[in-house]
């Protein structure tokens, strides 16, 4: 699905086809996604391990930042802080909210 993804700072934005997945309980951007489109990053307080879906560990490391910005959908727009991972395959996971 097609959803676009707006800096609040400077109210830039851009699309991208985002994977929904029901089983994903957080929101994800991929780590080249943000750097390329230049999305501010805020360092987490509390890093986050991964687990994968049969309960080991994720070899792509922990999440250690988030970015703030505005997600649009035909027409909806939430403010949502985005949880920055390396995704390799999509640029952006919407989970369960």
């Amino acid at each position: 699905m097609e959803v676009g993804v707006e800096k609040l700072d400077m109210h830039e934005g851009v699309f991208v086809k985002a994977l929904l997945d029901s089983g994903a309980i957080e929101l994800f951007a991929d780590r080249k996604f943000v750097k390329k489109w230049g999305f501010k990053k805020k360092k987490l307080a509390r890093f986050i391990h991964i687990r994968n879906v049969d309960e080991t560990d994720n070899n792509r490391g922990m999440i250690m930042h988030e970015i703030e910005c505005n997600l649009y959908y035909k027409g909806y727009v939430e403010q949502v802080k985005i949880n920055i991972y390396n995704l390799e395959r999509t640029e952006v996971i919407l989970g369960i909210l």
